[in-house]
């Protein structure tokens, strides 16, 4: 054999072995003891681990690395060192810049080269959490901000895309979050406004997007302020579209606001759709799916002939995309009890939903980049192998290992949010937290409350039934 096909069947070895240890695991796979730490509720082993990851901050994941930090430090009680993380993460998102060397390299390789951008549901659950520390903090306008900008960067997010834009553009649990701590604060004119845009959130889009109608804790909210600042035409609308009724409490008592965070969101994995060439028509291919009904032409009449030729004679692409797979919860449902009398949690957030809709819209606006990628691949396949033929087998078992999907995501996520508000007197009580499932679990908090004063208080419950990803 001569030496340089000896050299090519050498090289293609090294390649086939390296890019499967590199290329084939998802990232789930790839931080398994990262996750396993998190879901088991190690936060300070955790902890210890990011820590120790030296390239986190530099590296192409190092957006995730933040939002780690961040919610790891948040489950230590962190709170000042997790807005920390936060603020990076969403510095990093804000300067998100395209880098022209992994843009090249993505082209014949995938997208797992480029540095990570968050789902645009991600980069808003950083202020969701950062929001969350503030209050913990007793920092009310602190969080005020960061629940404003939930809605904000969520419209600035959509309004880049001209079409297919996503179906999550307003945040519900956004603006009954804000309401709460306006009402917590005092400002019930702002609490009203707030409660009113979650109430009509929740109704118009939620409704119909999620599954999820308001809260009927929210709707109590809403009478209830729009009485105390006298909205009393207001009032007797929401009387009437309710059902029910405020009625003033007399006695100094303060509240308890209690967020129940369930299990952990949807990993990424990932799937594969074949599209055939149709033919090649005034310098464009078109590559089509009959199963899905899908056509996506390609131009490539601007390029070389002898590239044309190699497009032209592609037959078929297999396309790789990211799927979100579901972690359930083990626990569905839960309510807080004092002494004989039980305040169920109602599902205000299902970040589950959010997830699986929010890819599906950026699917639709990517597929055709994602076919125009693959035929660049396999063209360039062609072009090697017609000038060298074991050129074109190296590049032929690169590009059959390489083409995988991104599926790198912030696992560490709730699957849904759940809450309630109890009035309660001045003192200590002690409030038990009852979840419901295949089995029942208990456990018991303390509580301080103090008059005319809201007491906040977030539980993540990490049980999540095994899944295969």
């Amino acid at each position: 054999m001569p030496i340089k096909n000896k050299k090519y069947s050498l090289l293609s070895v090294f390649v086939l072995f390296g890019l499967i240890f590199l290329g084939c695991a998802t990232y789930y796979q790839k931080n398994y003891q990262l996750q396993s730490f998190i879901t088991e509720g190690n936060f300070t082993a955790a902890n210890k681990l990011l820590n120790k990851d030296k390239k986190g901050e530099d590296g192409i994941n190092r957006v995730l690395y933040y939002m780690n930090q961040g919610m790891v430090n948040f489950m230590l009680g962190k709170h000042q060192e997790s807005n920390t993380y936060f603020e990076k993460a969403d510095l990093y998102n804000e300067d998100f810049r395209t880098s022209v060397g992994s843009e090249a390299l993505s082209l014949i390789s995938n997208p797992m080269v480029k540095p990570y951008k968050p789902e645009d549901f991600e980069a808003v659950m950083v202020h969701y959490y950062k929001s969350l520390n503030y209050l913990m903090l007793g920092q009310y306008q602190e969080a005020l901000v960061e629940c404003r900008r939930i809605n904000i960067q969520l419209q600035q997010l959509n309004d880049k895309y001209k079409n297919n834009k996503n179906k999550y553009t307003n945040d519900a649990f956004a603006h009954n979050l804000m309401g709460m701590i306006y009402d917590a604060s005092g400002d019930k004119n702002n609490a009203f406004i707030a409660y009113r845009n979650a109430y009509n959130a929740y109704e118009n889009e939620y409704k119909t997007l999620f599954g999820i109608s308001a809260p009927e804790q929210l709707q109590k909210d809403l009478l209830r302020v729009a009485h105390q600042i006298g909205f009393m035409e207001e009032y007797a609308a929401y009387k009437e579209k309710f059902g029910m009724e405020y009625n003033p409490d007399s006695s100094e008592s303060g509240s308890l606001v209690f967020i129940w965070m369930n299990g952990f969101g949807p990993v990424k994995s990932e799937w594969s759709i074949n599209f055939a060439n149709d033919g090649y028509n005034n310098g464009w291919i078109n590559l089509t799916n009959d199963d899905y009904g899908l056509s996506f032409p390609v131009y490539v009449g601007n390029r070389k002939a002898e590239e044309q030729g190699a497009f032209k004679n592609l037959s078929f692409l297999r396309v790789s995309f990211p799927k979100y797979v579901e972690r359930k919860p083990v626990f569905n449902s839960a309510f807080l009890q004092i002494n004989d009398q039980q305040y169920p949690l109602e599902l205000s957030q299902d970040i589950n939903a959010i997830a699986f809709q929010s890819l599906k819209d950026r699917m639709v606006r990517e597929l055709a980049n994602s076919i125009a990628r693959l035929a660049t691949k396999k063209a360039l396949e062609t072009l090697a192998n017609q000038q060298n033929e074991n050129l074109g087998t190296v590049l032929s078992i690169i590009n059959a290992i390489t083409e995988k999907a991104d599926t790198r995501n912030w696992q560490s996520l709730p699957y849904a949010i759940y809450y309630t508000r109890i009035q309660l007197s001045e003192g200590t009580h002690q409030v038990d937290l009852q979840m419901n499932g295949n089995n029942q679990e208990r456990t018991s908090f303390s509580f301080n409350i103090e008059k005319n004063k809201t007491t906040f208080f977030t539980y993540h419950q990490l049980a999540t039934a095994q899944s295969s990803y």
